[in-house]
């Protein structure tokens, strides 16, 4: 284990993101074309009460778009970086930064595929998937770590009461931040992929660092997801309990991949009710609140 998080550290140390131009330099209002037409479910969270828009965040290589919302009047608050789906930081990941910042926190959303390309313009998801596969694991946690820099550097966020949130890409994203990232405090994966096939680019999965984990880890998943097995839970939770390490899993028994995306068809709104609930308690329980 010593040498696989050796491996990812030397990664995003050694990783030279200055020969990348931004394809991404602004965030892009609405819904990703993708996933068009938008449900009838959708939830939108407004802004009142709250700071919340398009801001910058500086990175190795320049600068990032990102998504901010925090009560309006007040703080330092409690932080959590809330990590996106495979499409991107579009409407959907922009209100659950407004739904966290209702409950009193800082939340940020940095656009991770910035230099890979803008998926939000996609309509095609083989083509969201040619830019996901080429975002280096090594990129993500730099990113996410200059964003904790930058959310501390405002003076509004308390960056000693870190979380991390994460849906689906982000949800693997999350159990990774949570293996390397000592400052976490707590991290909330949604249907996150713990195991697959290593590359050059993503060179460990989530159960082979487990033992490197950081904070305590909730992950919520659905029992009909068919991209991620059953099987694949199993060995993560004896991974986690061999390892001495405190994570818990939740699996709906009628859900699926992307029970809690209210735009998608996907959507389970009372499993979805019931994950927010456990999210927000996860949180409270280990001191990001």
């Amino acid at each position: 284990m010593d040498g696989l998080r050796d491996q990812i550290r030397s990664l995003v140390a050694k990783t030279d993101f200055s020969r990348r131009g931004f394809v991404l330099t602004s965030l892009t209002t609405g819904f990703a074309l993708a996933v068009q037409p938008v449900s009838a479910q959708t939830i939108v969270t407004d802004g009142n009460g709250l700071e919340a828009g398009a801001v910058k965040i500086p990175v190795t290589d320049g600068q990032i778009p990102a998504y901010r919302a925090m009560p309006a009047a007040g703080g330092p608050f409690a932080a959590v970086l809330v990590i996106q789906e495979i499409f991107g930081v579009h409407e959907h990941i922009q209100d659950i930064c407004r739904r966290l910042a209702k409950l009193g926190y800082f939340a940020v959303a940095p656009a991770l595929y910035a230099r890979q390309g803008d998926v939000s313009q996609m309509t095609r998801i083989e083509d969201i998937l040619a830019v996901v596969s080429k975002v280096p694991d090594a990129q993500v946690a730099s990113d996410l770590d200059a964003t904790v820099a930058w959310a501390q550097s405002t003076g509004k966020a308390d960056t000693a009461r870190l979380g991390v949130t994460g849906f689906c890409w982000g949800g693997r994203q999350t159990w990774l931040y949570a293996e390397h990232n000592p400052d976490l405090k707590a991290a909330v994966a949604w249907y996150g992929f713990l195991v697959g096939t290593p590359d050059a680019l993503h060179p460990v999965n989530p159960i082979d660092l487990v033992a490197q984990l950081k904070c305590p880890v909730l992950g919520l998943y659905g029992a009909q997801d068919r991209g991620i097995p059953q099987d694949s839970i199993e060995q993560m939770k004896a991974a986690v309990k061999a390892a001495g390490k405190t994570a818990e899993f939740v699996v709906y028994a009628d859900a699926g991949h992307g029970f809690n995306a209210d735009y998608r068809p996907s959507y389970n709104a009372a499993d979805a009710k019931d994950g927010w609930n456990k999210l927000q308690a996860w949180f409270k329980g280990h001191g990001v609140g």
